[in-house]
Order: structure tokens, then C-alpha cells, then sequence
């Protein structure tokens, strides 16, 4: 008795899992856009600007120096913002889980909090989870 009848049933249901899985993660890094970028405004300390003001698109969420800074001094202000993409430091020291971690709880790998101006977020896994998933997305 051949297998191939059975093996046909199957792939529709692989198919579809694939899609669901495939279409999932492109609503999530969706997602993680919309709340990068519409929501928290990462960008205005992440992406450096131009002498007029706009975006360096191609420099999205890679670091940049900090355009203001605080009327009186605030301890442990940091006059940058780091790269946030996969390619920069920080991505490479905590990984996927240390980011999604920090997200949640904003502490670092280590325990830390990350200095001002750098609001100390604490996201659902679903949210933190969307955000990386976006920042992985970028090059």
C-alpha cells in the first residue's frame, strides 16, 4: 500500500502551518514597527538626523548622539543612544533573549538599568517580543 495519499493529506496542513507561522511573524515585526516608531519614538535617539532635522534613513536605529541635553545635570545621562539593529554592540553582547529580557523588566543581562535619558520599560512578552523581532528585521 503506497504512502502518497496519506503524504497528500498531510501537505495541505504543512502548507498551512508554514503560512500561519510565516504570516505571524511578519504581523509581529509589524507590530514591533508600529510601537518602535509610533508609540515610543525610538528613532528621535537611536537614528541620527541630518543638519535639517530629518532621519538619516539609511543609519535607521544605529546609534546616534544625543541632541539635547538635560537643563541641569541628571546623573548617568548618556550622550548617546546606542545601535539597537543586529549588527551593533549591543545585539551582540545580549542577544535576542537579553534584549526581549530588558524590555520586560529594563534591566540589562546584568542587572543594571539603562541610564537617562532611556525610559525604563516594562513591556508584555508579546509587545517586547514584537519590538525585537522588528529591530532584528533591520540591516
Amino acid at each position: 500500500m503506497s504512502k502518497t495519499p496519506e503524504l497528500r493529506k498531510l501537505l495541505p496542513l504543512g502548507l498551512a502551518a508554514f503560512a500561519i507561522l510565516a504570516f505571524g511573524q511578519d504581523d509581529r515585526v509589524a507590530r514591533g514597527k508600529y510601537l518602535v516608531e509610533e508609540v515610543a519614538k525610538c528613532q528621535e535617539c537611536h537614528t541620527p538626523k541630518m543638519d535639517n532635522g530629518n532621519f538619516i534613513k539609511s543609519m535607521w536605529m544605529k546609534g546616534s548622539t544625543m541632541n539635547l541635553m538635560p537643563a541641569a545635570p541628571v546623573a548617568g545621562w548618556h550622550p548617546a543612544a546606542p545601535d539597537v539593529t543586529p549588527n551593533g554592540a549591543l545585539w551582540k553582547r545580549w542577544g535576542e533573549e537579553g534584549m526581549v529580557a530588558f524590555l520586560e523588566t529594563g534591566k540589562t543581562p546584568r542587572g543594571g538599568t539603562a541610564g537617562p535619558p532611556m525610559p525604563t520599560y516594562t513591556l508584555k512578552h508579546d509587545d517586547a517580543l514584537a519590538i525585537v523581532a522588528f529591530l532584528k528585521s533591520l540591516q
